[in-house]
């Protein structure tokens, strides 16, 4: 099932899947934010944003306005 991010569920698994390159920094491409790559959402923040993820073993916390750009296939 393709979705976007930011519909993730929390402790829900997925695999990146496409982007827009002109929409995701260059930071996040190299801290591992690329198709194919494994995608985990572990925590919101209590107003809904940001999302604090795990991809390929990297913490981080992304926008939501930035995870709806991404596109993700749910395991």
């Amino acid at each position: 099932m393709n979705t976007t991010l930011d519909l993730l569920k929390k402790n829900q698994k997925a695999v990146i899947a496409n982007f827009d390159m002109h929409h995701v920094p260059l930071k996040l491409l190299e801290m591992g934010c690329l198709p194919g790559n494994d995608v985990e959402l572990l925590e919101v923040a209590p107003f809904g944003d940001p999302l604090y993820l795990c991809i390929n073993d990297t913490h981080l916390s992304i926008r939501k306005e930035l995870a709806k750009e991404i596109l993700i296939e749910i395991k």
